[in-house]
């Protein structure tokens, strides 16, 4: 989810749904399109911490089966209107946002993704929801990988200074997967490499490092990251500490028209180039 800069002559419904059209995106390619699947990634550490992180998904997109799995029901991304040639365009897009879990029954996403207790209620937060191959495009998880929002403990979301973050209660203890280590004092340094691991545009979780800090602002953070709508609540990472530095709330433009193809393609900035991405800093949240 982001800010819009400017409008997609194409439905973007299928960003997330209503609630992420009706809020800020965060959507683009910068320079390499660095996203990868979790089984596609030699780095052990960053799979370790994909293991954290979750998809916010509706109730309605849940089906239980009879033994006990949990299959995750939605279009894919050229059913939506995506280029059959853009990555991942045979994957479902069924993420509304992302999250990251900070204690056994406690986890963090953007302010905007969460904005009542109603939404609390008609989202769960889906661990392992990941493909085993590129053009998978049915996913199953355990019914233990399935949460729900319990209460929110605290949140934000300031049109001034652009604070954007919520830290919620899950309905049960996360027992399985460790939580994510956060930075605690100090600040992130321009330049730092990052990585941030969620849910472009809905997708299966991906991974995508190759990303710097670009400048240090008064509530967050700019980065060029690769990022799309869905992966709004994703953690950003320090690739060296490994630590969580923020949240992934804002960006540039994702997708725009191909009018010769009549369908969507990503939106590619140089590196240094675009807006870049809005990374709230994890030490704004209250309460963790």
């Amino acid at each position: 989810m982001k800010m819009t800069l400017k409008l997609i002559p194409v439905s973007i419904l299928f960003l997330c749904s209503s609630l992420m059209a009706s809020s800020s995106q965060v959507d683009v390619v910068y320079g390499e399109d660095n996203r990868k699947d979790v089984f596609e990634s030699t780095n052990p550490s960053f799979i370790e911490l994909s293991k954290s992180t979750a998809a916010m998904i509706k109730g309605s997109n849940l089906k239980l089966l009879t033994n006990n799995e949990i299959e995750i029901t939605a279009s894919t991304l050229q059913q939506r209107g995506i280029c059959s040639k853009e990555r991942f365009s045979q994957q479902i897009s069924a993420a509304n946002c992302s999250g990251f879990l900070v204690a056994e029954d406690k986890l963090v996403t953007a302010g905007h993704c969460i904005r009542s207790e109603a939404d609390c209620m008609n989202f769960k937060w889906v661990f392992d929801y990941r493909v085993d191959f590129s053009e998978q495009s049915t996913v199953n998880v355990p019914k233990t990988s399935v949460f729900s929002c319990k209460k929110i403990i605290s949140r934000s979301l300031d049109n001034v200074t652009k604070d954007d973050y919520a830290f919620i209660e899950l309905d049960r203890k996360v027992l399985d997967r460790q939580p994510l280590k956060v930075r605690k004092g100090g600040k992130v340094e321009k330049g730092a490499p990052l990585v941030v691991i969620g849910h472009p545009t809905g997708l299966p979780t991906k991974i995508a490092d190759g990303a710097n800090v670009r400048s240090l602002q008064g509530k967050f953070f700019v980065a060029n990251l690769d990022t799309y709508g869905g992966n709004s609540g994703s953690a950003v990472f320090n690739v060296e500490t490994e630590e969580v530095e923020g949240i992934l709330v804002r960006g540039e433009t994702d997708y725009v028209l191909n009018s010769t193809l009549g369908c969507q393609v990503s939106n590619v900035c140089p590196a240094d180039g675009c807006r870049g991405e809005d990374v709230t800093y994890i030490r704004n949240v209250s309460g963790l």
